[in-house]
C-alpha cells in the first residue's frame, strides 16, 4: 500500500482508498481473500457528477447547452471525479470521509462528499453533491468490478436480481426510452429496481455479497471475462439529460449503498487459503 492511500479495518474486513486515484476502492479483503479486480482503472470507483454515458458529451441546464470532452467517443463518460485527486476529510480506524471540489471541464462550482463505514460484513458507501451557486443536473453512483473468480478452483459468480424492467439500449449504447421485459445476460444494461437495488452475488462455496441501496437504478455489466460489475445509480445512463436531478442550494443530491456479505459454511475455510 502506497504512502497516500487509507486502509480501513474490521474484524477481518479490510479496505483501501486511493484518494489521488479517484477516490476509489483499490481493494477489499475479506479473510484475506481479494474481491475487487486489481489495476488503476478497476476496484470500485465513484461515478459523478454523472453516471455511464452522456449523449455526444453534452447536457444542458436550463436554456444553456454544455459540451464536455468526449472520453469515450462518441460519448462522455461516467464522470470526472474518478479521474482527479481527493482531498481527505477525516480518517479512523473502520470509516473515513473525502472531499472533491468540481472544476473544469464541469460548468458548475460544487463539492462532493464521499464517505465509507466498514463493519466485520458490510461496507456502506456515501455521495453527496453539493452546489456553490447555481443549480445544475448531476447524477452519482458507484462502478464496483467484482472478481469474477475468487481462485483456487471456486466457481465463477452468480447474479441473482429480480429487477421490474429493463432500459432497452440502443446501437448507440444509450436507452432508447423504452421499457422492456428484463433479458438474459450477458449484460451492459441498465435496470430499474422501484423499491430500491437488490444484486446478490453469490461465489458458491465461498461467500454471497449482496448490493442493497435506495436507489432506483442499477447498471450490470458482466461482458468481460475477469470481473462482474454491480452499479447502483441515482439514474440510467444518460439520465442527466433524460431524467435530470437538480442540485440546489437547499436540496443537494444524495445517494448510499451498503455491501453486506456472509461466509458461505463450505468455503469458510477457502478465504483466505
Amino acid at each position: 500500500m502506497s504512502t497516500h492511500q487509507t486502509q480501513l479495518a474490521a474484524g477481518r474486513a479490510e479496505l483501501v482508498i486511493d484518494p489521488e486515484n479517484g477516490c476509489r476502492i483499490s481493494s477489499l479483503r475479506i479473510d484475506g481473500t481479494e474481491l475487487l479486480r486489481q489495476g488503476a482503472k478497476y476496484g470500485s470507483f465513484p461515478m459523478v457528477p454523472w453516471c455511464g454515458r452522456m449523449e455526444d458529451g453534452h447536457f444542458r441546464n436550463g436554456g444553456v447547452r454544455h459540451q464536455l470532452p468526449l472520453n469515450a467517443p462518441p460519448h462522455a463518460i461516467h464522470g470526472t471525479a474518478r479521474d482527479a485527486a481527493w482531498q481527505k476529510a477525516r480518517a479512523e480506524k473502520s470509516e473515513a470521509a473525502f472531499t472533491y471540489d468540481l472544476v473544469e471541464p464541469w460548468p458548475y462550482p460544487g463539492r462532493v462528499t464521499q464517505t465509507f463505514e466498514l463493519t466485520e460484513d458490510s461496507l456502506t458507501l456515501a455521495l453527496g453533491v453539493e452546489t456553490y451557486g447555481n443549480s445544475f443536473p448531476a447524477q452519482a453512483g458507484w462502478h464496483p468490478w467484482f472478481l469474477r473468480n475468487l481462485g483456487d478452483g471456486g466457481e465463477d459468480a452468480r447474479i441473482d436480481f429480480a429487477p421490474q424492467w429493463q432500459e432497452e439500449r440502443g446501437d448507440d449504447h444509450l436507452p432508447t426510452g423504452r421499457r422492456i421485459e428484463p433479458q438474459p445476460g450477458p449484460w451492459d444494461d441498465c435496470f430499474g429496481m422501484p423499491d430500491g437495488v437488490d444484486v446478490t452475488l453469490t461465489w458458491p462455496g465461498r461467500l454471497e455479497l449482496k448490493v442493497t441501496s435506495r436507489a432506483e437504478w442499477v447498471v450490470i455489466y458482466d461482458e468481460q471475462a475477469e470481473a462482474v460489475c454491480v452499479e447502483p445509480q441515482s439514474g440510467p445512463p444518460n439520465g442527466i439529460n433524460t431524467l435530470p436531478q437538480l442540485v440546489t442550494p437547499i436540496a443537494p443530491l444524495e445517494i448510499a449503498t451498503t455491501w453486506t456479505w456472509r461466509r458461505l459454511q463450505d468455503g469458510a475455510s477457502k478465504l483466505g487459503a
